[in-house]
């Protein structure tokens, strides 16, 4: 399996310029990042200092957040978030110009969260063309825009895989066609759904999957899903994409799990 090294959830003990570096010197080609600054737009400095890491750490950028507002706040994305739609719709052409210098080509784009004085039909009225305007803006890059259900975040509408397909379906109908499911494994199982069920009816058309183990949100290992059990029947189904590690853990033993399954192959 190809795995993709989530540098905003691990090596945080670093700058966000080095990681990219770090993620290359254990053993990584590949990895991706959620929204790496903390506005809507960045400086031209800031996007280039950025992309110059990655490029200088010999690595592929495979996967990119759009700015998602304070996330350490408990912002779960603008998608959805009417009075910020402008920033959401500027942020559009910052991630495909960082897409188009990096050859990425995944783009996630977390929903929002619920807003008081809002009906939920009038932030998913917005949300659908936020993401129109998402699609047709990484399309010209050969970019994908993906919907994940998260949890953690009572607020956040999309919390099983069912909610985060009809996300998906919605702007299919509309004729833009680049938009999939981010399969987040930790998520679905911690929300309750049917991950088995899920990648029996879906797996050929998930857009990305991510991985943590449950209970803790740990590596591999350190809990008790059948990670591997599920990205195994995942590829047997159809899914050709890399497998993101999206979990929390200290850099001392976060590769851990690897080395063992390594020695065991």
């Amino acid at each position: 399996m190809s795995y993709t090294l989530n540098c905003s959830i691990l090596l945080t003990e670093l700058p966000i310029l080095e990681r990219a570096a770090a993620a290359k010197a254990a053993g990584f080609d590949s990895v991706e990042f959620w929204w790496p600054f903390a506005e809507a737009v960045p400086t031209d400095k800031q996007v280039d200092e950025f992309v110059a890491s990655i490029k200088d750490a010999g690595v592929q950028l495979d996967g990119l957040n759009f700015f998602a507002g304070d996330m350490p706040g408990g912002d779960r994305g603008l998608v959805s978030w009417k009075g910020r739609c402008g920033e959401f719709k500027d942020n559009i052409a910052v991630v495909a110009a960082i897409g188009e210098a990096t050859g990425c080509k995944s783009f996630n784009a977390l929903y929002g969260n619920r807003l008081e004085g809002f009906t939920a039909e009038e932030q998913d009225e917005l949300a659908l063309k936020n993401l129109v305007a998402a699609t047709e803006g990484v399309a010209k890059i050969g970019g994908t825009v993906l919907i994940e259900p998260v949890s953690g975040t009572e607020a956040y509408p999309l919390k099983k895989a069912a909610d985060a397909l009809k996300v998906v379906d919605a702007v299919k109908a509309t004729g833009n066609t680049n938009i999939a499911m981010l399969a987040d494994f930790y998520h679905m199982a911690v929300n309750g759904d049917d991950v088995a069920a899920v990648i029996e009816a879906h797996a050929k058309d998930f857009g990305h999957i991510q991985i943590a183990d449950a209970p803790g949100r740990g590596a591999p290992g350190t809990g008790d899903l059948p990670l591997f059990d599920w990205i195994n029947r995942s590829v047997e189904l159809g899914y050709t994409g890399k497998v993101a590690l999206e979990y929390k853990q200290d850099s001392a033993t976060a590769f851990d799990w690897l080395k063992t399954a390594s020695a065991n192959a």
